[in-house]
């Protein structure tokens, strides 16, 4: 399979099924087997995913993606290992970030939902020509794309997350930031935009935010 196949949604299903690292081998760059240049939209991912769990508080060690050719059996097996060995060292998935386990599940959970809009977001925004794998690195480590993934990802994941909290019951807005480790002034940022979507409301008689 090519691995411009492979989708976060797999990633993340791996994570959410209790897999500590995810690997994926791929053609190397400028060497696609079916001239699509799929193994460049595979490290795209890989550098969308590591940014989702960085900002998950995840590690972000625990995705990699390694170019090799069918040939390269020795490559396959040190690089396998390497990453096994990385992972041991890295622990059990959110425990050892500090995560108990339905903290890791919520996070897991809120994420894997707003997997198609990132989809689309990479599409529209950060398909990129293909470069060097350093460029593509330099650039997914730039302002400019922190600056992007901030209002395109991250700040839709935030009210992902709200909506799955308010679901369970109404919520004030300091409780929620506390809940999801944000500011008051940041929560009140997200719980208006969802509001004008149509997301939540304000209920006046417990003086909280509820789903609409």
């Amino acid at each position: 399979m090519c691995s411009g196949r492979v989708d976060l949604a797999h990633v993340f299903r791996a994570f959410s099924r209790g897999a500590d690292g995810v690997f994926l081998g791929a053609c190397h760059l400028n060497e696609c087997n079916y001239i699509t240049h799929g193994n460049y939209h595979a490290l795209t991912m890989v550098n969308i995913g590591k940014k989702i769990l960085e900002h998950l508080k995840l590690n972000p060690e625990r995705l990699r993606i390694q170019f090799m050719s069918g040939a390269e059996a020795g490559l396959f097996v040190e690089s396998v290992n390497d990453f096994v060995k990385k992972v041991k060292e890295l622990g059990p998935l959110g425990k050892s970030e500090g995560l108990d386990e339905q903290a890791l599940k919520f996070k897991l959970e809120t994420t894997t939902k707003i997997i198609p809009y990132v989809r689309l977001v990479e599409r529209e925004r950060l398909r990129m020509p293909p470069m060097s794998e350093e460029e593509y690195h330099k650039f997914f480590a730039g302002d400019e794309l922190g600056r992007l993934f901030k209002e395109a990802i991250a700040d839709k994941l935030a009210m992902s997350q709200i909506v799955a909290l308010l679901r369970e019951k109404p919520l004030p807005t300091g409780e929620i930031a506390k809940m999801l480790g944000l500011t008051p002034s940041e929560v009140s940022k997200y719980l208006n935009t969802s509001s004008r979507q149509g997301l939540v409301r304000y209920d006046e008689g417990c003086k909280c935010y509820a789903l609409a």
